[in-house]
């Protein structure tokens, strides 16, 4: 077989062990070595793997990782989930719907300190699911909009999948932080017009809320003053070019130990769970990526990518309509896999396609991580969907999807508008020093 045969087999190989449920960076570096060392030499194979995951692991670039995921975690612990869901509750609960439009709030708050769409899908659907349940909301409505409020962990900064995609391109993570801003507050806008719009249609499956007065929803305020501090802090000092990402990690980290011992909200059991939570996370997307390295390496010596970006750019179609190819491989695969790993395998592919045919890098990236979080909630292997089945056990997983429907529309319209107006994510990264 050549080595493009040899390519294709190995990445068959790789989409069968994932549904295997076998870690997702082992599956890439098992396949990356084995292929690697089939192509060359097993010699080779072996100092590839020693070189590449000595390198991720000795990265300066990604100690921003473990700083960023270590601020989201101290503040979880702390209890400042339930303080926003809460805030956003009060100002939010009247309204028809208002509840599921709280939802959508409180990820995107929640986003700002996370930037995993796991992690955000599970932390809310915990706070969120039990209040929806107690109003009588509808099982759809609720768990649906948990799902795709979720996936805004990924686009609003700081998100762990920017910093990957770029260190992977070789862009600047404080323009990539700053172009997930307006396109995150857009897309949680659009999201809460879509359960409006709903409930509208369908008023029986959302009961109002009882509206709550000035006072308390001012005191509701209090809860938010600690991550828009925060976040004004790390995303101001990076967009006016005080600190670097990783120095903006690091005070990020400092402040969000800070700022929970201050108020007294951080327990030293919940500190030592930040801290182990926080390891683990950070070992998981290490791992990943070391793992997508072997396995780029192999990828590369088979000429796959090279010959795919060809191929592609040869295809006679404008450049819009070969753009809407590349999002939807990466739709199908933002179905089967997690966000990180489906972009850690994917973007040097369709990295170098979306260059050639003359779309900016940073767009680029905030469209694959919207096409991306559009995979996290469509079956038949929507990430978020599963991990909210996880927690509301007692609804069937098509109910879920099923709630989930309205946003999927809703992200479809958005992909449609940024390739229409790409300023919406290019406009902010346009200040940006670093």
């Amino acid at each position: 077989m050549n080595p493009i045969q040899i390519g294709i087999v190995g990445v068959v190989l790789l989409i069968l062990l994932l549904f295997t449920k076998f870690p997702v960076a082992f599956c890439m570096a098992l396949v990356g070595v084995l292929g690697f060392g089939y192509l060359v030499a097993p010699q080779a194979a072996l100092n590839i793997i020693i070189k590449d995951f000595y390198t991720v692991f000795s990265s300066y670039d990604l100690t921003v990782v473990p700083l960023f995921v270590f601020m989201g975690q101290i503040l979880f612990y702390a209890g400042i989930s339930r303080k926003l869901y809460d805030a956003a509750m009060a100002w939010l609960g009247h309204f028809k719907g208002g509840l599921a439009m709280a939802t959508i709030g409180a990820c995107a708050f929640f986003s700002a300190i996370c930037g995993s769409t796991n992690a955000t899908a599970a932390t809310m659907a915990s706070v969120a699911l039990p209040e929806m349940k107690r109003l009588k909301y509808r099982d759809e409505l609720a768990t649906g909009t948990v799902a795709a409020g979720g996936s805004l962990g990924i686009l609003i900064p700081p998100s762990t999948i920017f910093i990957v995609y770029g260190i992977m391109t070789e862009q600047s993570i404080g323009k990539l932080f700053m172009a997930g801003i307006l396109p995150g507050v857009l897309l949680s806008i659009l999201f809460i017009t879509a359960i409006y719009i709903w409930v509208s249609i369908k008023p029986e499956i959302a009961p109002v809320a009882e509206k709550q007065d000035f006072k308390a929803k001012m005191r509701s305020l209090k809860g938010l003053i600690e991550v828009l501090v925060l976040f004004i802090l790390v995303m101001g000092g990076l967009f006016i070019g005080i600190f670097t990402p990783t120095e903006a990690g690091a005070v990020g980290a400092l402040g969000g130990l800070i700022i929970p011992l201050v108020s007294g909200n951080l327990s030293w059991r919940g500190f030592l769970d930040a801290l182990y939570s926080s390891t683990r996370t950070t070992s998981m997307i290490l791992m990943i990526v070391a793992g997508a390295t072997v396995f780029g390496h192999f990828l590369a010596v088979t000429t796959i990518p090279a010959t795919l970006s060809g191929w592609v750019v040869g295809l006679p179609f404008p450049s819009w309509g070969i753009m809407l190819v590349i999002m939807f491989f990466f739709l199908i695969g933002g179905c089967f896999m997690d966000a990180l790993g489906m972009i850690l395998l994917t973007i040097p592919i369709f990295y170098p396609v979306a260059i050639a045919i003359g779309y900016d890098p940073i767009w680029f990236g905030v469209v694959i991580v919207l096409v991306t979080e559009l995979g996290v909630i469509t079956p038949p292997v929507g990430i978020n969907v599963y991990v909210v089945s996880g927690i509301a056990r007692d609804v069937p997983l098509q109910v879920i999807f099923k709630g989930a429907l309205p946003f999927v529309f809703a992200l479809t319209a958005y992909l449609v508008i940024m390739l229409l107006f790409p300023q919406i994510a290019l406009y902010l990264p346009s200040f940006v020093a670093y």
